[in-house]
């Protein structure tokens, strides 16, 4: 009976394997036929790299199982396996799944360019991150300007990464906007118009010499795009919107009740504050920035706005050259002793930490970049202990202010990051106050309105985007 059953199992078998593979074939040659009907282009076809190509590092990418294995090498740049097609606007899907302790991403309208840093890969790139920060499905500018949507801006969503599992990634580029969703979760939404098109990546990101880290993967599967008839296919967000578009505001800015407070093209709405006058020096326009001390254009002094303000949101964006110091100051009042401003008031400050010997002077570093000037340090790791004390972009290179104000509530925000909170007419402010160089400024910092000022300190600053937002 045993040996009877065995030979029967055994003769039904391949039969049944049989079926099971031709319904498998049959399931795959439907799901590409709706693939292609739907608009759905498979980038990787589960068998080679035919149509990808590995640039920059020395990290080696294969098949494994229908899937796109790259593995971590030490001593290598960043390596990339990108396509050999520009896409400009498209929806891409794909799953990842990551070891732990590496850090990877996906590069979208990026360029390689052998006349551009030797051809070194550049652009956006869709965020996969291992670590405690946790801001997989941000958005960062590789090689470029740095982070522009890191999941501060929407910290809800940084629980959507599943470490060492397969994660679904969406990516959705159309025309300015570039939005992303992790696991089904709406996580950036970027607005943006530096690159309208380039290159799909894979990045192995380099390890340098860490030997714990080498011979680590990164997998990719399922990796399809479409490029058009994209209205009906995109979906809605809730993420917050961010934008870099220069002096212009979004529809949902608009919507929302933001301002610009300079037009970027002339000085409409701007005081110079030693005589309460429109500044006819000293200050330069050019090229939608508006530059104190510009070259021989020097000396016109600090500026503020018209207009007063109580609780609001300020955003600026800023660049400073190499040992300068400016600040954007808050809480400005008319000057008592006659015509224009005093230039006292709460300030965040701008500094070449590096360079400029104000950063080592001061308290525990309360003169350096983005902090209260002379009053509380910039340092995001009371925030989050997983952040770094502070990201700056550094020299040259744009910065982005956020000063929040909320009644006696007031916050520093550089590039996203919370970096300073205080709040004003507490004991604890008036010891900070009392140990500072406003010691003997009767009221320091406890105006319940005041101007905004932008210091002309003898240095080389631009700024750009300069927005506000009334609460």
């Amino acid at each position: 009976m045993f040996i009877l059953a065995k030979t029967f199992t055994n003769y039904i078998r391949p039969i049944q394997m049989k079926k099971i593979s031709i319904l498998l074939l049959l399931t795959l040659f439907v799901s590409g036929a709706f693939a292609a009907k739907s608009g759905w282009v498979n980038l990787f076809n589960g068998k080679n790299l035919d149509g990808w190509k590995v640039v920059n590092g020395n990290a080696d990418y294969k098949i494994v199982n229908g899937e796109i294995v790259g593995t971590s090498i030490c001593n290598s740049p960043n390596s990339f396996l990108a396509t050999g097609v520009n896409y400009g606007d498209f929806i891409l899907e794909y799953e990842m799944k990551m070891d732990r302790g590496l850090n990877s991403g996906v590069q979208i309208r990026s360029i390689s360019d052998p006349a551009v840093m030797n051809g070194r890969v550049h652009g956006y790139q869709v965020e996969c991150d291992d670590s405690e920060r946790a801001w997989s499905a941000g958005i960062y500018d590789e090689a470029r300007r740095g982070w522009l949507y890191p999941m501060e801006y929407n910290q809800a969503a940084k629980k959507s990464y599943k470490k060492g599992e397969w994660n679904s990634y969406r990516v959705e580029c159309v025309g300015n906007t570039i939005r992303t969703w992790l696991n089904g979760v709406p996580c950036a939404n970027l607005v943006d118009d530096m690159t309208a098109s380039g290159l799909i990546a894979l990045q192995v990101h380099a390890i340098g010499d860490r030997k714990e880290d080498e011979g680590k993967t990164i997998c990719w599967r399922n990796i399809r795009i479409k490029t058009e008839k994209l209205a009906a296919e995109q979906k809605k967000t809730d993420a917050p919107e961010v934008s870099y578009l220069s002096n212009t505001l979004t529809k949902a800015q608009q919507k929302e009740g933001w301002k610009l407070l300079w037009d970027g093209k002339s000085m409409n709405g701007w005081l110079n504050a030693r005589d309460g006058k429109l500044p006819t020096k000293g200050w330069t326009i050019l090229d939608n920035e508006v530059v104190a001390n510009l070259k021989d254009n020097k000396g016109g002094g600090d500026i503020v706005t018209e207009k007063e303000y109580k609780n609001f949101i300020l955003e600026i964006d800023f660049k400073f050259t190499p040992r300068a110091n400016g600040g954007i100051k808050y809480f400005i009042q008319p000057n008592p002793k006659g015509e224009g401003f005093s230039n006292i008031g709460c300030e965040y400050q701008i500094l070449d930490d590096k360079l400029h010997p104000d950063a080592k002077a001061g308290i525990n570093g309360d003169r350096t970049l983005a902090s209260l000037y002379d009053l509380i340090p910039a340092n995001s790791q009371k925030f989050d202990p997983a952040q770094s004390v502070k990201r700056s972009n550094g020299v040259n290179q744009w910065e982005r202010a956020r000063i929040e104000v909320r009644g006696e509530k007031v916050a520093h925000y550089l590039n996203g990051i919370k970096i300073v909170e205080y709040i004003r007419g507490t004991p604890e402010w008036k010891a900070l106050v009392a140990t500072s160089k406003f010691a003997k400024v009767a009221g320091f910092g406890e105006y319940a309105t005041g101007h905004i000022l932008l210091q002309d300190h003898g240095d080389e600053v631009h700024y750009r985007n300069i927005k506000i937002k009334e609460l």
